[in-house]
């Protein structure tokens, strides 16, 4: 970077432009283990400071790369052009939260735990639920458009995004969407902005929707055989007009982790299992639960266990939650991916995952959100051997090009950034990815938002 450029922004900033190699380090990487060193790391307080920074961007022609918590699986936060590194940590507010009118206005840095927890204590609830909501950020949420397991009843980030606050790769601060029910003035750019990765905008604010909270909850755990039936159970369970609150599903590769780590008695013969949970008025939730438990078991259910107070849901939860930690069991490095496909095709794609594991001789451990036809394919390796790495990427590629053979999509909540970048085409085409790029254009002329993520550029760096 030039150094007037450092000067400018230490003028700016003052001590919250970092340097030093230790901090360059820390906001280095991410979720995917990838690694590429800012020049400088700023932690600006407030939009004007975004702002600001941006103009100087614009004025030196560094790259600015915005960053929430650095857990995105894609490689969306990475400053893969070095530059500057952007955290939105410091701007952790929640400016307000009001009952009345079912909406919260919060600033990019909010724990996504956090915001929950408030409006809880309100009798509200913010849907959405990602994996990493105990320390993943709002704008980073906003950002991937990040999804999570409440997704099959109550949706995606985007559903609740009703207005935005953003500055744009001018320097300019635009103000986006409403904070009522309805409104349709205009093209729809909060629309356009959630799910960008930082490519258009920086978000410096969000009003978000809220819901009422529910008043309780039951949660079934049902084991069936195989995948096949466990998808057969789904659909099922669609077909009775049950919508539950998540739709959990673990194949065998992903219950021998939770095994590993929480021991679970299982009857003999198990090989996968759906965790289901519903939620609502108490009277239609019980009468719910039994309907996805007959479900279940006219599908081949093994066993459905079920609990409705506090303790037993938990129990019944930390199954699912012990994926993640026991997949380092299996192996050091995961190629981690997060296809969708119909869910009329779930059992169709289980099937090819594990003849695919057979033929390319690598474990893949597979679970998801089955509600929505979200699988999160767990590609295992050791990271140090050449030609295990190389038959695991292209164990990757094929689950993308079936994936998009069976209709559905590469990416259903992890985003793009540079982990997906050369497979974009595969699925949006060329004038697909043209368009893209053109709109880009308009919202950062200069390029200096998130360069090098979402489309391939010669400096990719592939897997």
């Amino acid at each position: 970077m030039d150094p007037k450029a450092l000067t400018a922004l230490g003028e700016l900033l003052g001590d919250r432009l970092r340097t030093s190699l230790e901090t360059r380090i820390c906001y280095s990487y991410d979720a995917t283990g990838k690694r590429f060193l800012p020049d400088a790391v700023a932690f600006p307080d407030n939009a004007e400071e975004v702002r600001r920074i941006v103009l100087l961007a614009n004025r030196h022609r560094f790259p600015v790369v915005p960053r929430g918590a650095g857990s995105g699986f894609s490689g969306g936060s990475l400053p893969v052009h070095g530059g500057v590194v952007l955290s939105t940590e410091r701007m952790d507010r929640i400016v307000a939260i009001d009952g009345e009118n079912l909406y919260a206005v919060v600033e990019p840095g909010v724990v996504t735990e956090t915001l929950k927890e408030e409006a809880r204590k309100r009798g509200l609830s913010y849907p959405p639920d990602p994996a990493s909501l105990k320390f993943c950020t709002i704008g980073g949420n906003i950002a991937e458009c990040a999804g999570g397991m409440s997704a099959v009843k109550y949706g995606v980030t985007r559903d609740y995004v009703l207005g935005l606050e953003a500055v744009l790769g001018t320097g300019e601060l635009v103000r986006t969407g409403v904070a009522t029910a309805k409104g349709v003035v205009g093209y729809d750019l909060t629309r356009m902005l959630v799910g960008s990765e930082g490519t258009l905008g920086i978000v410096t604010r969000a009003t978000l929707r809220l819901l009422p909270l529910p008043q309780t909850a039951v949660t079934l755990l049902a084991l069936f055989p195989g995948n096949r039936q466990s998808a057969e159970a789904v659909n099922a369970i669609v077909a009775a007009r049950v919508t539950p609150s998540a739709m959990e599903l673990m194949d065998r590769t992903a219950i021998d982790c939770v095994q590993a780590a929480v021991p679970v008695p299982l009857p003999e013969g198990t090989g996968s299992a759906l965790l289901l949970e519903v939620d609502g008025p108490e009277g239609s939730v019980a009468r719910e639960a039994d309907l996805l438990a007959e479900a279940c078991r006219a599908s081949g259910a093994l066993e459905v266990r079920r609990a409705s107070d506090a303790q037993g849901r938990e129990e019944l939860w930390k199954l699912r939650r012990s994926i993640s930690p026991g997949l380092r069991r299996v192996a050091p490095v995961k190629l981690n991916e997060d296809i969708v496909v119909p869910r009329s095709r779930l059992a169709d794609m289980f099937e090819f995952l594990a003849a695919l594991a057979s033929r390319k001789r690598v474990r893949i451990v597979n679970f998801g959100h089955a509600g929505d036809g979200n699988i999160h394919v767990n590609v295992m390796i050791s990271g140090t051997d050449p030609e295990e790495t190389r038959r695991a990427e292209e164990a990757v590629e094929e689950v993308y090009r079936k994936t998009v053979e069976m209709g559905g999509t590469i990416s259903g909540e992890h985003g793009i950034g540079i982990a997906k970048a050369p497979f974009l085409e595969m699925e949006v085409g060329p004038l697909g990815v043209s368009v893209m790029k053109r709109l880009k254009d308009c919202f950062d002329p200069n390029g200096v938002l998130n360069p090098g993520k979402i489309f391939l550029e010669e400096r990719m760096v592939r897997r």
